[in-house]
């Protein structure tokens, strides 16, 4: 009898919308087909901050497909927004919508940031029970999501522990590495994690064949 999986869903922190690629989309003279799925009937939020952000969110959003284990009838992971509270990757957002969910910075001292995270973050705690993980990935090294998620999951709210001391790329091509050899990270609680680490080893190059 195989030994039952632990539940475990993500929350990816978002993408910016004030770089390059959000601008190629979002701008006024944005003609592209993403830009104008954007203008009429949305696209998913996770398709694009996925554009947007490139490596890291794609490998945010890879990563939770390939390994959440979600309680019945609930996503197997969120986008935290910055004042939209937490939105389903599946979610389709229209150009509007998406200016309204990432209006401000993420700041957990701002109420537009902390009240529709926290009333979310408390639904969703419900739904879920106490045995269930949550993964949160996304920095620790300051508390702007650290400080609301913890103050509803506790000990439940657990981070990569591979996560310390990377950059975004090197934890993006880390997580897109991991969904294609079907290796999982490692886990630790963020309460009491290091938040700080040292810079690990670029990762290895990938075998080519011969």
């Amino acid at each position: 009898m195989s030994p039952t999986r632990v539940q475990r869903l993500f929350l990816l922190s978002p993408a910016r919308i004030d770089g390059i690629r959000a601008g190629l989309i979002m701008g006024e003279n944005a003609d592209s087909d993403l830009a104008r799925r954007l203008r009429q009937d949305g696209v998913p939020l996770g398709e694009l901050f996925g554009w947007m952000s490139g490596l890291y969110f794609r490998g945010k959003l890879a990563y939770a497909k390939a390994f959440a284990v979600a309680p019945p009838h609930v996503s197997g992971s969120f986008v935290i927004t910055a004042c939209g509270g937490l939105v389903s990757p599946d979610t389709p957002v229209t150009l509007e919508r998406l200016r309204q969910i990432s209006a401000i910075n993420v700041d957990p001292t701002d109420l537009r940031y902390r009240a529709p995270l926290d009333c979310d973050s408390r639904s969703l705690s419900d739904l879920v029970g106490l045995h269930c993980e949550i993964v949160l990935l996304g920095s620790i090294a300051t508390p702007k999501y650290v400080e609301p998620l913890l103050a509803v999951f506790g000990k439940r709210l657990v981070v990569p522990a591979e996560f310390i001391g990377r950059g975004d790329m090197s934890r993006g091509g880390l997580m897109l590495r991991c969904v294609l050899t079907g290796t999982e990270l490692t886990y630790v609680p963020v309460l009491g994690a290091i938040r700080h680490g040292r810079r690990p080893p670029r990762l290895a190059q990938p075998m080519r064949p011969a």
